[in-house]
This record gives structure tokens, sequence and C-alpha cells, in this order.
């Protein structure tokens, strides 16, 4: 009897160490795909603003070529502007990309400055139309950049908290960057006034 007491207490410790490890394994599973679902949102949201960007990046240079013909002597602001276009359309990483957004962000500020010191320029409808357009795609990027910062929050909050960070540990998941802009001149679309 004594024997059948002690093989009814060994199979119940490996049904209960056989649980645990099921479980184990059940939530490592929904954790990781948990992680999965995040890093694809995050992927998805830059995804947009890269498509807004793009259209940003597209119309640079008509941009230029409009205030060129307004305000030739410029030179060295319209090549920023162009210079820094070129470096976001050939960025290729999420980071390379933010940072090349902010640096044409910047250099369009710049033209915004020299832009008003030229009444014909802005009474011109080509470039009343190209500024409407940029307004617009100024505020989408924008917005899908609160959307994107939200999701890699979301993303970055479960990979560091616990239990959670040990399988983002060991399945290699890395943080996402937020998307920042510099300074105070970058965080507003430029400004058109008639």
């Amino acid at each position: 009897m004594p024997t059948l007491v002690l093989l009814n207490t060994w199979q119940t410790v490996l049904i209960g160490v056989v649980v645990v490890i099921a479980l184990l394994i059940l939530w490592f599973v929904t954790t990781y795909n948990s992680l999965i679902k995040l890093r694809t949102a995050v992927e998805e949201a830059f995804s947009t603003i890269d498509v807004y960007l793009q259209k940003r990046f597209d119309m640079i240079p008509n941009l230029v070529e409009t205030v060129k013909g307004y305000a030739a002597h410029e030179k060295e602001t319209l090549e920023s502007v162009i210079r820094a276009r070129n470096l976001g359309m050939s960025a290729n990483t999420p980071e390379d990309k933010m940072a090349a957004s902010n640096e044409l962000s910047s250099a369009l500020s710049r033209l915004m400055v020299v832009v008003e010191q030229y009444p014909n320029l802005k009474a011109d409808s080509q470039f009343m139309q190209l500024m409407n357009e940029l307004s617009m795609i100024e505020g989408e990027i924008a917005n899908y950049r609160k959307y994107y910062n939200a999701t890699v929050k979301n993303y970055n909050v479960k990979i560091h908290s616990i239990p959670s960070n040990i399988v983002a540990s060991m399945t290699g998941f890395k943080p996402a960057t937020m998307f920042t802009l510099p300074d105070e001149a970058a965080r507003t679309a430029p400004k058109v006034s008639f």
C-alpha cells in the first residue's frame, strides 16, 4: 500500500510539473505573438507616414522652381531645401527618414522666411496651390506622427515591462524610435499667409 501512495504522489508531482511547463509555454507564445502584433503596428504606422513624406518630397522640386522664378538670388536657401529633399529620398531606415524629414522641415521654414520678402511670389497662383498642398501634407504628417508615436509607446512599454521583457530580450525585440522634432521652428508646419 505505501508503494501505491508513493506512486500517486510522484504522478501528481509529474502532472503538476507538466502543467506548469505547458502554462509557461502558452504564456511565452502568447506574449511573443502580442509583441509581434505591436511591432507590426509600429511598422504599419511608419509606413503611412512614409507615404506622406514621399508626397512632400515629390512636391519640393515644383515649389523650388516656383520660388526660383521670383527669388533666384536666394540660391543658398533653395539649395538647402533640395539637399534636405535628396537626403530624405535616399534614406532607408525609419530613423534616417525621420532625421531627413526634420531637416526638410527646418529648410522649408527657412524658405518661408525668404518667401515673406516677395509679395508677388505669395500672390502667384501656382505657389498658392503648392503651399495649400504642402500645408495639407504637413497636417497629415503631424496626425500620423501622433499615431506612430502612440504605437511606439505601446510597443516600448510592452518590451520593457515585466514579465514580457523576458520574452522580448530572449527573442531580440528592440525598442522603436519615437518620431520627434528637433527644435521649435520645425514643430510647426510652414505658415502660409496671403
